[in-house]
């Protein structure tokens, strides 16, 4: 059964999972190509199951594939996902320059009704 997950509940997963930095490594790491999840815990000073721990947050938020490949879980990134988050991250940017730029009007404009 496809579940479908309200836009904002995928967003908010997404930037969990981005919120740490071996998880924004991990999908750094699987955007040059798919590997295995242990090929991925070699790489960190962590456990491998901390590392299946990380890649199942990835999943979670949409971040990553995992498909199995005889005994071997293979990740990789799904660049829509991706890029979904930065065009959020663009438009986020976009507001918060339309706020100061507004802000910056205000500031510049002369006291209104003081004796100067």
């Amino acid at each position: 059964m496809v579940v479908d997950i309200p836009a904002s509940t995928r967003t908010d997963r997404v930037f969990h999972a981005l919120s740490d930095a071996t998880r924004r490594d991990i999908v750094e790491v699987a955007l040059q190509g798919e590997l295995s999840v242990s090929a991925l815990g070699r790489r960190y000073p962590v456990s491998l199951t901390a590392i299946q721990k990380h890649v199942a947050v990835l999943e979670e938020a949409g971040l990553i594939r995992k498909r199995r490949q005889g005994r071997e879980q293979r990740v990789s990134t799904d660049i829509a996902a991706v890029r979904e988050a930065a065009r959020l991250l663009e438009r986020l940017e976009v507001l918060w320059r339309e706020r100061l730029d507004r802000f910056a009007d205000v500031l510049a404009e002369p006291p209104q009704g003081g004796n100067r």
